[in-house]
């Protein structure tokens, strides 16, 4: 039997994903293109990626999830805040896993980079010791 899908997002991969605070993760958004509608009539979008660092999770795995990610350009700091089942979002991977004490990380707005880091713990495979587990979800 066929399953009807009700959203463009394939919510159960989504919630596979399991990244909390602290985590370093690349989301990659769908920007509306500029430079006009395609041949056939449709949107042109392209994958924009931010990269940071989770501060927060919020409302767990339900449908209005939404977790912020925060990194520094050119010396200002850029939050954004995705909501998780959102089909503007291409993809999702996780880049680095840090262990931190808090659920929420606001204080990193008011601590310098190199603070930040002494702060979290890399989280290491203990049987072959990689620092980096990478997941996907489209």
């Amino acid at each position: 039997m066929n399953k009807i899908k009700f959203s463009p997002v394939d919510i159960e991969e989504r919630k596979k994903l399991d990244f909390k605070a602290g985590d370093t993760i690349n989301v990659s958004s769908k920007i509306l293109d500029e430079k006009g509608p395609a041949k056939d009539g449709a949107s042109k979008y392209r994958l924009q990626a931010f990269e940071g660092i989770v501060l927060a999770r919020k409302h767990g795995k339900e449908a209005g999830a939404t977790f912020t990610v925060r990194k520094v350009a050119s010396g200002v700091g850029v939050e954004r805040i995705f909501p998780l089942y959102s089909p503007m979002i291409g993809k999702i991977e996780i880049t680095k896993r840090s262990r931190a004490r808090r659920s929420k990380l606001y204080y990193i707005r008011t601590k310098a980079v190199k603070d930040v880091r002494g702060k979290m713990r890399s989280v290491t495979n203990q049987e072959e010791g990689e620092t980096e587990v990478v997941e996907k979800a489209e």
